[in-house]
């Protein structure tokens, strides 16, 4: 089976850490891994060769690779971070991804252009995934040539959306609506009741980071209730 076909109507866990995280350790990770493998995650979205790598050789499982730096800058909402750079598509296809997932968004880039990106993935025949955060950087990522769009970075750019603390149901809405590709959800969810909802808008899949993944944000927002 096509990994475009792998992925299709499944709940994507995203399992990620920060260096400065307890949980970023190499046995950490593997076992975060191991956990939602266990919990029927059959999709996974990791971040860094380390991690890819340790997910190619345990699970037969589909991957979505990306990149970021140990440490986001202090104008995150400004600049790309996720995959950045020739180099960096290389070194996740070299650890297994078989999805690569780049920003796609219209901030300020470092040399390499975004077709440039694209064109590195492509020629390594794998899928690009597009990280957008509005429509218009959807439209575009799709008339590039970006084989799925997800709405990742709504929210999280300076021009996009700053009142959103649900999924982005509209974005996702006017994508699946006006592109002929997969569109998947992704940011801000939390409940079973929301996946449900983004499967009936026509989300291709959706994909789950913190809300399985982050022990601190989740011990959060139940401190955090009121």
């Amino acid at each position: 089976m096509k990994i475009i076909e792998q992925i299709k109507n499944q709940v994507i866990i995203s399992v990620q850490a920060m260096p400065d995280e307890p949980l970023y350790k190499e046995e950490c990770m593997t076992a975060l891994m191991m956990s939602v493998i266990m919990g029927g995650a059959k999709v996974l979205r990791l971040a860094g060769k380390r991690d890819i790598s340790i997910a190619k050789r345990l699970f037969n499982v589909p991957v979505i690779g990306l990149t970021k730096p140990d440490k986001l800058p202090s104008n995150w909402k400004d600049v790309v971070y996720i995959t950045p750079s020739v180099s960096d598509v290389s070194d996740l296809i070299q650890a297994g991804a078989d999805i690569v997932a780049a920003d796609a968004t219209q901030r300020m880039r470092p040399k390499e252009s975004l077709s440039e990106i694209l064109s590195c993935i492509h020629l390594n025949n794998k899928l690009a995934m597009a990280d957008i955060s509005t429509y218009e950087e959807g439209i575009k990522a799709f008339e590039m040539g970006f084989d799925i769009i997800s709405t990742t970075l709504s929210g999280y750019t300076s021009h996009s959306r700053q009142d959103l603390k649900t999924p982005d149901f509209d974005l996702l809405e006017k994508l699946v609506k006006n592109l002929d590709c997969p569109i998947i959800l992704e940011g801000r969810i939390w409940t079973p009741d929301e996946v449900n909802k983004a499967f009936d808008l026509g989300a291709y899949s959706v994909v789950i980071g913190s809300a399985v993944t982050r022990p601190q944000l989740i011990t959060k927002r139940f401190i955090e209730r009121n």
